[in-house]
Parts: C-alpha cells; structure tokens; sequence
C-alpha cells in the first residue's frame, strides 16, 4: 500500500510541498482550515492568499529573488506556474492578479488525483506520519501552544504589516503619472510626486498619526514590539529619521516628472494590484495606523485626495520556530525526520522563499515516503542556501531572512565588473548547479 504525507496547511509552501509529494506519486493529505475558520489577515476561502504585497519582486538575475524564481522553474514550481499567468504589469518586477493567482493554485491542487482537501483545522502531529507543517506565520492560537509544547521552545514572533489598496478611477492622474523606475519595463507604476513642502506636512502628520491598538495579540507581546525590517510599517521607518523615507519608498530617484523632466523632492508608487488595473497598491505603505488615520494622512499625498481605499493597511502576528535548533537541511525536524516545516514559520521570509522551502520539504517528504535516500539541494543556489540558513544560522538570535546573495557561499574566483557582475556570476553557478541537480533527480526517476 502506498504512503501518505500529510501537509498541513494550504498556503504557498504547503500547497508547493503538497503538489511535489502528488507529483512524485505519492498521496498527499492537505488540511486547510479555511472555511471554517480564518486567521485575522486572510479573508478568501482558496489557497495561497496573498495578504500582503501581490509583488514577488525582482525578476532581475542580478537580485537574488530573480535568481530564485528561475530555480523555482527549473524544479517545477506550481507558486511560479500560477505567477506567469497570474502575472500583471510591474517593471522589472514580478507582480500578480492576487485572486488568478490563488484560484489557479487552488485548481490545481483540488483536481490533482493523489491530493486530497480536507477542511479541518489541525490541532497535533501525528508522529507516526510522514508530516509537512506548513501553517505559516498566522498560526492558530491553539495550534501554536500545542507546537510550542511539540518543540519544547519558546514561541517567537514578530509583527507583520499589510499596505492599503486604492480604486484606480479615484485617484488624479493630473497630478499623478505613469511610469516605471529608470524607465525600466513597462511605465506601469503609478506615479505621485511631492515638492519639500508637500513632504514635510505629510512626514509630520505621518509620525503624529494615531496607531491601531493590537485587539487580536497578546498585550505583553507590545511591549517588546519587534517588527520584520523587510515589511516595516512606514510609520515605524518615518519615526527614525526625516530623510529615511527619501531612501525607502518615497525615493524619487529615476522617476523624472513629466512637466520638468527633473526628479521630484519625494515619490509614492503605487503598483498595479490586477489584470484590469482597477485596482492599485501604496508600495512600501504597510501600516499599523488606525483606518481614519490611514484615510487623513494617505489623503494627503498629491493625487490621492479623493482616493477611494479598498483595503486599509493592517497588521498581523507572525509566528515562527527556532529553526537552527530544530530543523536539518531539508527542513526536517533533527530528532524526529519523518516531520517536516516549510514556509514563513521556519525563518524564511517573503512569498517565493516559503515556496522553495515547501518545494525542498516536500520532494524529501515524498523520497522519505517511496524510501529513497534523501538528497540534498546544492549549497550554492538560492534554494539550498536558503536550507543552510533555517539549519544553521544562529540559534541563540535567530531572525527572518529574505534570499539574498550574503548567505550564498562566494565564488571561488575574484569577477571584475562590480556588484553587478558579481552577483551574475553567482547566478549562473547556481543555475548550473540547479539544472544538474534536476537532471539527477529525473534520471533517478527513469531508471525506476
């Protein structure tokens, strides 16, 4: 008789996990909550919602995110098959429709015949069982107690923050315009330049806003706030200086305005949310103020005046384990093998890293399950470096960490030609790397 994995939870990592164990052929058991219950973020009853930005950022190979999807595509990815029809107009980066992107995800995984739903929430692991967790940063409150005893860790967390999303027809493009940063890809970011004026009244406002109180966490857990740098409420990065803004994401460099052709004292983007562009989100606007606030002050950016708000920004607990404790390089627990985690809960940030390491966890689940040898991805791509770091980074001040080149091991030679260079010579070992790995895997497959 054939093995079963179970993967608990249906977000990007558990869905990819679940989709590479079904793909390998073995029969995959996927629990979701939803419908019957929702986290405080999430609101769709399909898969792979995205809560916060609908950008996988960079498709550049110079950007280690650029590098990581063109792995992602090597091995198969179902996150990244989704993601190029979902995808929407962004630069020279990868952003998606949010609700093509989950019902394509969802499809997929509910026709795939080794893959069965179940809509349950789980509250333990059966140890017996070959076992992928993936219930992502929002974990249930009863289910992280029990994994807290299940680990016999501390739980750890910190808080996340969404960005509001405005109707396109709202907002005044006579003083708005399109365009993309140093004229890269399609002009497709909307555009809303301030003059120094305009910015300081806006900073002020911003760092005197009021804050939303944190109804759905613990009180205490305020008290030592610590909040994830890559996904930084604006009004938390404002409150460290006056000009931080000016190098985040009100930079005006590379967007020239139209009337001048000069750069402006400071720039909102606003990115394109879907296919129809009828929708637009504020890039680099996660926020932790109350509704109102966001209205007042957002309000006051040029161009925005009347805008309608779709979706205040909003924050959120994320949960996750200390991983270097815990986990081996396939995101295995150390002392218990057949149990796996994948996705944010590990310590991997950022959408496409929670699909890789559901993409690792999963293709070792399965070869655990058809009793093959476990293989480990090369050190030198993203994927495996991101592996390296949940194992082995430091267990006494674990953190989050999006894929970047400083975790990639270096080159063995010296690259003229900068940064730039560099991190292309890094990219094209690593795919090297990848394809290799991919061709021993199929090979090992044509020769069963």
């Amino acid at each position: 008789m054939k093995k079963t994995v179970n993967v608990i939870g249906a977000g990007l990592a558990g869905c990819e996990a679940a989709w590479q164990i079904a793909s390998a052929g073995v029969n995959v058991k996927l629990y979701e909550m939803k419908p019957k219950k929702y986290s405080p973020a999430h609101h769709s009853e399909n898969f792979c919602e995205l809560v916060c930005s609908n950008s996988l950022r960079s498709n550049q190979i110079t950007n280690a995110v650029g590098l990581l999807k063109e792995e992602l595509d090597i091995f198969g990815s179902l996150i990244m098959e989704s993601a190029h029809r979902a995808q929407v107009p962004a630069g020279a980066a990868l952003a998606v429709d949010r609700n093509i992107f989950s019902q394509y995800i969802t499809d997929k995984i509910k026709s795939h015949p080794n893959i069965e739903v179940i809509s349950e929430e789980v509250l333990s692991i059966n140890e017996d069982e070959i076992t992928v967790v993936a219930t992502g940063p929002l974990t249930s409150d009863d289910f992280s107690k029990y994994l807290s005893e299940f680990l016999g860790e501390e739980d750890l967390h910190f808080f996340d923050a969404a960005a509001p999303i405005v109707e396109a027809s709202s907002i005044d493009m006579s003083k708005a315009f399109l365009a993309s940063r140093y004229g890269k890809g399609e002009a497709c970011y909307i555009n809303c330049p301030m003059n120094e004026s305009e910015y300081n009244a806006f900073y002020e406002a911003l760092i005197g806003a009021e804050e939303a109180e944190l109804h759905d966490f613990d009180k205490d857990s305020q008290k030592d706030l610590k909040v994830f740098e890559g996904c930084m409420p604006v009004e938390v990065m404002a409150k460290r200086g006056k000009e931080t803004l000016l190098y985040g994401p009100l930079k005006p460099v590379g967007l020239p305005c139209p009337d001048t052709g000069n750069d402006a004292y400071a720039v909102v983007q606003l990115r394109q949310e879907n296919l129809d562009k009828t929708t637009y989100n504020l890039v680099g606007f996660q926020t932790h103020l109350t509704f109102p606030e966001q209205r007042r002050v957002f309000s006051m950016i040029p161009g925005l005046e009347n805008a309608v708000f779709l979706r205040y920004g909003v924050m959120h607990r994320n949960t996750f384990i200390n991983s270097p404790k815990i986990l081996g390089n396939s995101y295995e627990m150390r002392n218990k093998p057949n149990i796996f985690f994948a996705g944010q809960m590990t310590g991997v940030e950022g959408y496409l890293e929670s699909c890789a390491s559901g993409l690792v966890a999963g293709i070792a689940a399965a070869r655990l399950a058809l009793g093959k040898e476990p293989l480990i991805f090369p050190d030198v791509t993203a994927t495996g470096s991101l592996a390296n770091y949940v194992s082995r980074g430091s267990a006494s001040d674990f953190q989050p960490m999006n894929i970047n080149f400083g975790i990639v091991p270096p080159l063995e030679k010296r690259v003229k030609g900068g940064k730039a260079a560099r991190n292309t010579a890094l990219s094209e070992r690593a795919l090297e790397a990848a394809r290799a790995f991919k061709a021993a895997l199929e090979a090992e497959i044509s020769e069963n």
